[in-house]
C-alpha cells in the first residue's frame, strides 16, 4: 500500500487568501458573504501580518466594526503567528502612504480589552492574546465620561434613571421588562448621559449594544443601499441585544423611517431591547410614521423634568470639585456656589458653562469668586421662567372636555355645528399656543391640508375682536391649558 502523501503547507498568499475566504463564506452564509466580503481583496501578506483593501469606507467601517474578530481568527488558521491586520479602502492603496483616515487596524494584543459597538467588552481569547479595534466605526461615539456612576439623580429624573438602571443592568439573554424605553426631555437635561450609561454598562452583563444617534441610522442605511449591502446592514442590526438610539427627531425620509419600523418591531418581538431618546413624546414627532409613533408610545414612555434647585446645586457643587481638583486656586465660596444654582434654572449645560466662565474669569483676572463677579459672567444664562410648554394633545383633550365633545369629534370630517367652531377653536390655540406649523397642526388634526388651519385659525381670531363671549371663552381656555 502507497505511503499517504504528507501535505504541506502552502506558502502562496492567493491560495490561503482563497481557503480563508471559503471558511468565512461558510461560517456567514452566502447573502452575507456577498454583500460584506466578495469585493474585499488581498494586498499583502506577511509572517504577522496581512493587508486587505475594500472599496469604500463604510464597507471597511462596517467589516471592522463586525467582522475583525472572525477575520483574524480565521487568518491565523492560515498564519499563526499573525498579529495584526490592516483593513485600508482600496483608492489608498495606490497611494505611497496610506493615510490614518483610509486604514483601519485589526491588532491581536495580549491584556488589552476591545470596544465593540463603543462598548468595552470582556476580553476574548484567542491563542493566548485579545483582539482589539482602533475604532468604535459601528456605532456612533461614546463619551467615557457619560456613566451612571457621573449621572446625578434628583426628582426630575429619578424615574428616568431608575428604568435605566433597570435596561442596563438586565442580563444577557433575559426578556425584556419595559420594552421600547422612551426617554423624553428638552436640550440639556441629560437624555443623552442616560442613553450612554446604558450603552456603557451593557458590557458588564456580556451584552451586544449598539449605541447611535439618528443621523448615524441614517447614514448607515442609505450608505448600505448604495453599497449594495442593506440585507447585511439589516442582519447586523437584528442579530444585536440592544438598540439604543439617540435624539430620534432628526429621523428623516420615508423610506428610512420604514426600515427603522422594521428593525423596531423585529427587535422588540425578538424580545431585544430598545432604548430611544427624544425632545418630545411620542404623539408630537409629527415628521414621524403613526404606525413608528404608536409602537414607541406602546412601551414605557418618561420624560425628564426641569431640574429642581437641589439637583441644580449638586450638579454645581460636582462641577467646582472637578476644576478645583484640577486648579487648587479656584475657591468658589458656598454662597456663590447656591446663588448660581438658584439663578441658572434651564438646564445643565448652562450650569456646566456658568461654572467655566468663574474659572475662566478668576483665573485670567485674579479676581476672587464672589457673588458680584457671578452676576456678571452668568447675565445671560439666566432668562425669565417660561410659561408651561402646551401641547396640541393638551389642546384636544381640554377643548373637547369644555364644549362637551369628543376628541375623535375633533378630528373627524363631520361639519355639524356644535363641532366645527370647537375645532376651528382647537386649531386657533395650537396655532397660537404652540409653535407647530400649519401643516403639522392639520396632520395632529386628521390629516387636514394646511389651508384648512389658515381658515380656521383667520375665522377665529376675527370674531375675538367681535365676539366678547368667545373672547372670554379663549380666554379660559388658555388658562386651562397653562394649569394642566
Amino acid at each position: 500500500m502507497a505511503a499517504q502523501k504528507q501535505e504541506l503547507p502552502d506558502n502562496n498568499d492567493a491560495v490561503r487568501w482563497d481557503r480563508v475566504r471559503r471558511r468565512l463564506r461558510a461560517e456567514v452564509g452566502e447573502d452575507v458573504y456577498s454583500s460584506w466580503f466578495a469585493r474585499m481583496e488581498i494586498e499583502d501578506c506577511g509572517t504577522e501580518s496581512v493587508r486587505l483593501s475594500v472599496p469604500t469606507r463604510f464597507l471597511r467601517n462596517w467589516i471592522q466594526s463586525h467582522y475583525a474578530e472572525r477575520l483574524i481568527v480565521l487568518w491565523r488558521g492560515e498564519a499563526p503567528a499573525l498579529k495584526k491586520i490592516d483593513l485600508v479602502v482600496r483608492s489608498a492603496v495606490a497611494r505611497t502612504a496610506l493615510s490614518n483616515s483610509n486604514s483601519n487596524t485589526i491588532v491581536a494584543k495580549p491584556g488589552m480589552t476591545p470596544r465593540v459597538n463603543g462598548i468595552m467588552k470582556a476580553p476574548t481569547q484567542v491563542s493566548g492574546s485579545v483582539l482589539t479595534r482602533s475604532d468604535r466605526t459601528g456605532s456612533s461615539p461614546l463619551d467615557p465620561r457619560l456613566t451612571f456612576s457621573t449621572f446625578l439623580v434628583g426628582r426630575s429624573n429619578a424615574l428616568a434613571h431608575a428604568a435605566a438602571r433597570q435596561v442596563a443592568d438586565a442580563e444577557a439573554g433575559t426578556v425584556a421588562r419595559f420594552n421600547p424605553l422612551y426617554v423624553y426631555a428638552s436640550v440639556g437635561l441629560g437624555k443623552t448621559h442616560l442613553l450612554q450609561s446604558i450603552a456603557w454598562a451593557g458590557e458588564a452583563n456580556d451584552r451586544r449594544v449598539s449605541y447611535l444617534t439618528a443621523e448615524k441610522f441614517m447614514y448607515g442605511f442609505v450608505a448600505a443601499l448604495k453599497n449594495q449591502s442593506a440585507i447585511a446592514f439589516k442582519e447586523a442590526l437584528r442579530g444585536i441585544d440592544a438598540l439604543v438610539i439617540d435624539d430620534l427627531q432628526f429621523l428623516q425620509g420615508k423610506t428610512v423611517q420604514q426600515e427603522f419600523c422594521h428593525t423596531l418591531n423585529a427587535l422588540i418581538d425578538a424580545g431585544r431591547q430598545v432604548v430611544v431618546a427624544a425632545d418630545r413624546a411620542p404623539p408630537e414627532l409629527e415628521t414621524l410614521e403613526e404606525r413608528v409613533r404608536s409602537r414607541l408610545a406602546g412601551g414605557l414612555v418618561v420624560e425628564i423634568a426641569a431640574l429642581e434647585e437641589p439637583l441644580r446645586l449638586s450638579i454645581v457643587e460636582t462641577r467646582v470639585a472637578a476644576l478645583k481638583a484640577e486648579h487648587p486656586g479656584f475657591d468658589v465660596p458656598p454662597t456663590v456656589i447656591s446663588h448660581v444654582a438658584r439663578q441658572v434654572t434651564q438646564n445643565g449645560r448652562d450650569l456646566d458653562g456658568a461654572v467655566t466662565r468663574l474659572l475662566a474669569h478668576n483665573q485670567l483676572s485674579g479676581r476672587p469668586v464672589t457673588i458680584d463677579l457671578a452676576d456678571e459672567v452668568i447675565r445671560d444664562l439666566i432668562r425669565p421662567s417660561d410659561p408651561r410648554r402646551i401641547r396640541v394633545e393638551d389642546i384636544l383633550r381640554i377643548v373637547a372636555k369644555h364644549y362637551g365633545v369628543t376628541r375623535a369629534d375633533l378630528l373627524s370630517s363631520r361639519r355639524t355645528a356644535n363641532v366645527v367652531r370647537p375645532r376651528q377653536v382647537a386649531m386657533y390655540l395650537a396655532k397660537t399656543l404652540t409653535l407647530r406649523s400649519l401643516p403639522e397642526i392639520g396632520r395632529r388634526f386628521g390629516g387636514r391640508d394646511h389651508t384648512t388651519v389658515l381658515h380656521a385659525v383667520r375665522k377665529i381670531d376675527g370674531l375675538v375682536s367681535v365676539d366678547k363671549s368667545l373672547a372670554e371663552e379663549i380666554e379660559v381656555l388658555k388658562r386651562l391649558l397653562q394649569e394642566a
